[in-house]
């Protein structure tokens, strides 16, 4: 009889991952974070475990977009929230979302594929996004995401 492998809290190594979002497509990058952060890429991946990496994403705001509507992609993508207040639903298209929050596009295509529960809200947590090429976690070494 097999005994299933468990990894103890303390036998998880946890690294810093850079992913440069310049030029890439939203949803392949996305896949590659959210598959970094459940921590699928490591031998020992265990389900309902969470051994992920941190990941840091720069240039967010030169993702781009593809498919067969891509233009008009641009202006029918729409990102919703509500505050729970009446008369409070907000909404916003995709071009101007990666003008004024370009973070939050990405962060809400990763979350798409986290599982909602408790587990992905601390998986989103070790995910850091920035617009811009600079990042304050240059002291811990990231490794590039290939």
């Amino acid at each position: 009889m097999y005994k299933s492998y468990y990894p103890k809290a303390s036998e998880i190594e946890r690294k810093w991952l850079l992913v440069d979002a310049e030029g890439q497509t939203l949803g392949r990058i996305a896949t590659r974070i959210a598959h970094a952060l459940l921590g699928k890429h490591k031998p020992t991946f265990t389900p309902g475990v969470e051994m992920g990496d941190f990941v840091v994403v720069i240039n967010a705001e030169r993702v781009t977009v593809t498919g067969t509507k891509t233009k008009s992609k641009m202006t029918t993508k729409i990102y919703h929230r509500h505050s729970n207040y009446p008369g409070g639903y907000k909404y916003i298209n995709l071009r101007d979302q990666l003008q004024q929050h370009p973070d939050r596009v990405l962060r809400e295509a990763v979350w798409g594929m986290l599982p909602k529960n408790r587990m992905g809200r601390a998986l989103l947590k070790r995910l850091k996004i920035y617009a811009g090429p600079s990042h304050p976690h240059g002291t811990n070494n990231p490794v590039p995401l290939a």
